[in-house]
């Protein structure tokens, strides 16, 4: 994991020197855009890598040449099993984008309704202090 990053973080360096070098040579905005936006993604992704590989304080198991299957066992997180709230936010994400072809009332509504279903999915197995047994 810690050659992931620094290939990221090398991604990130080279396409905003890339971006610059191009500005700077008279390139069209799209295209120094586009360089940028790759390497603000590139770098999005190796701060994703760095924060990993601190969190599990060294080697993976999967980056052990002698490691076993069973060395990566245990638990993954936590799934919910019977979730509803997936749909609302795809069906209001889905709203969302067509709204930008429909017209800019719906983008008001869709904006709403996926915040209410994001916060619904976000909070769905908090309970308030009263409720907890």
């Amino acid at each position: 994991m810690k050659i992931s990053w620094r290939l990221f973080l090398g991604f990130t360096v080279l396409y905003i020197l890339l971006a610059v070098i191009y500005w700077y040579l008279g390139g069209e905005p799209v295209g120094v855009t586009a360089m940028g936006l790759s390497g603000g993604l590139a770098g999005l992704i190796a701060f994703y890598l760095w924060y990993g590989h601190k969190n599990v304080g060294g080697t993976l198991p999967e980056d052990n040449d002698d490691g076993e299957i069973a060395d990566g066992a245990g638990e993954l997180g936590f799934y919910s099993p019977h979730s509803w709230w997936p749909l609302p936010v795809a069906l209001s994400a889905c709203a969302l984008g067509l709204s930008l072809l429909i017209g800019w009332w719906l983008t008001l509504i869709s904006v709403g309704a996926l915040i209410i279903s994001i916060i619904g999915f976000v909070t769905e197995y908090e309970k308030p202090s009263s409720q907890r047994h």
